[in-house]
């Protein structure tokens, strides 16, 4: 059912029944599942409740719909995740569990001007953890991710913004390395939250109200005999130490960081005070990726300068939009990746306190040059580029 079919069958819904905030909800939550949304947004307005949902990393409008007269849908989402409904004060966060095609979903609430919001994380079919060979990474840094993870100490960096595949990523990587090493290897987590379960990894959940953080269940994990740590993002200098000092004591990390490009997130770490030669020591290779819409097959070409946005090539791809693909123009979702090495790289690159010269010395791929090839191969399109990437130096053409 495309959006307009959704929008117009929770339209028939009875708002003055007592049943109305159950059977919203349901069909919402059972809608977005079957479209393969990621999040739903659910916002009051004056008289209305706004509905939302993020579709392919784009925010579309499902439509503008009664609060129900006589229960408030918000209020179902709390009694499915276990919340308090009494507490409209305050912020709070729960899970549907069992639900829904088995999706386990992260429901987070928020006191606001015209009563509470609701935005429901729908985290990944508890059957579909990828397998790294499955994330459509280029054959050549799938490879070459596969040699890192045979490593025994180091620290692999996985970077980009919130919504770029980062935590699929590391995921993939525990579990190429859990099914290779057939429970030889002692391999933990320590997530904020857990999004999927991985077997074979022993995953741990920080808990704030009693005072298990990042830092301090880090401190503990090392006395678990870990060989293999997942460290779920390091956001502080406290953090980025303890897992920099495991990577460089005997344990293999794997973590997520806020970043632009492999390059910003090395020397992001420098600004937070990570000593330049500990970072070239620890970190054995940084990935950056972002997410781009595939563009479905009503695709047509362009040439004109309006469509090419002013990227370096001679044409374009654009969105046109049919029912099979809700009138947007795009299905699904592609990859594009650069990666980096940087332990055992070249020490003249290296004598520098900064690591700009690292990725030209190697001969790596950007992110820009990935994304360009995406348009030249007909995958994407111009404008998504732009919209994911703005308007950087690097948008340049491979070299053939």
């Amino acid at each position: 059912m495309n959006i307009e079919g959704i929008r117009t069958s929770l339209r028939q819904l009875d708002h003055k029944s007592a049943e109305y905030a159950t059977q919203f909800a349901d069909q919402l939550l059972q809608s977005a599942v079957e479209a393969s949304a990621s999040d739903i947004h659910v916002q009051p307005v004056s008289d209305a409740l706004e509905v939302r949902w993020r579709l392919d990393g784009v925010l579309q409008t499902v439509g503008v719909f009664p609060h129900g007269e006589q229960t408030n849908v918000v209020a179902r989402l709390k009694v499915l995740a276990d919340l308090l409904t009494y507490r409209t004060d305050v912020p709070q966060e729960g899970r549907i569990r069992g639900g829904i095609s088995n999706v386990e979903m992260r429901v987070s609430t928020f006191p606001t001007l015209y009563g509470e919001r609701a935005v429901v994380r729908l985290l990944a079919f508890q059957n579909s953890l990828q397998q790294l060979s499955d994330l459509g990474l280029p054959q050549k840094t799938t490879a070459l991710l596969q040699n890192l993870l045979l490593e025994t100490t180091g620290a692999l960096l996985i970077t980009g913004p919130a919504g770029s595949g980062k935590t699929t990523t590391a995921y993939a990587c525990l579990r190429e390395m859990a099914d290779s090493s057939q429970g030889g290897r002692s391999i933990v987590s320590l997530e904020d939250p857990i999004e999927m379960s991985i077997a074979g990894v022993s995953q741990s959940q920080v808990n704030l109200a009693a005072g298990f953080d990042l830092v301090s269940g880090l401190k503990s994990m090392l006395r678990q005999d870990p060989e293999v740590m997942l460290v779920g993002e390091m956001r502080d200098k406290p953090t980025a130490e303890i897992a920099i000092q495991a990577a460089l004591t005997g344990q293999f990390v794997v973590t997520t960081f806020h970043a632009g490009t492999v390059t910003e997130a090395l020397d992001r770490l420098v600004d937070m005070g990570i000593e330049p030669y500990l970072v070239r020591n620890a970190v054995l290779a940084v990935l950056s990726q972002r997410l781009l819409r595939r563009l479905c097959s009503c695709a047509s070409e362009s040439s004109s300068e309006h469509d090419l946005l002013g990227l370096p090539i001679p044409s374009t791809k654009i969105a046109v939009g049919c029912e099979k693909c809700g009138m947007t123009g795009y299905a699904g979702r592609a990859v594009i990746s650069e990666l980096l090495q940087v332990r055992g790289a070249d020490a003249g690159a290296q004598a520098e306190p900064r690591f700009v010269r690292l990725s030209p010395q190697q001969g790596m791929v950007s992110l820009g040059q990935s994304a360009i090839a995406a348009v030249q191969d007909g995958i994407t399109s111009a404008a998504e580029v732009r919209r994911v990437l703005g308007f950087r130096s690097d948008l340049a053409p491979l070299e053939k």
